[in-house]
């Protein structure tokens, strides 16, 4: 019976862990794509550069994010790292989804998916070696 308890108050925390990684992930991409924003507006940088940015933003903001929140974890750092990553891409998927007025998946979609899921297993792998 304890034990029981053990395991479920130990997932609550990875829950909590995972959710705080996704949240650093978005935050550390909303600060990346303000300076991206600023530096489009006051220099001379391409337009057609925003897609490969915003993707490289992605993935670093995911590995980040897992990286942080896996440090403390001791095990499952890839698992919880995907979750990490998948969280992340679900919650942006759907907001940018609903802002566009379009739910179709394209190649962007699919490699920044591939890419958050990438992210988020080195991330956590990362995080759980840290130590």
């Amino acid at each position: 019976m304890v034990k029981l308890s053990e395991n479920l108050s130990g997932s609550g925390d990875n829950i909590k862990k995972i959710i705080k990684g996704s949240i650093i992930s978005i935050i550390i991409t909303l600060i990346a794509l303000v300076i991206f924003a600023s530096l489009l507006t006051y220099t001379s940088i391409a337009e057609s550069t925003i897609p490969t940015v915003t993707i490289i933003i992605t993935v670093i903001s995911i590995l980040i994010g897992s990286s942080i929140c896996m440090s403390t974890v001791k095990k499952n750092g890839i698992i919880n790292g995907i979750l990490v990553g998948l969280i992340y891409i679900g919650f942006i998927y759907i907001l940018s989804s609903i802002i566009e007025g379009n739910f179709a998946l394209n190649l962007k979609s699919i490699i920044m998916i591939i890419g958050a899921i990438i992210a988020g297993a080195v991330g956590g792998i990362i995080g759980v070696n840290k130590n």
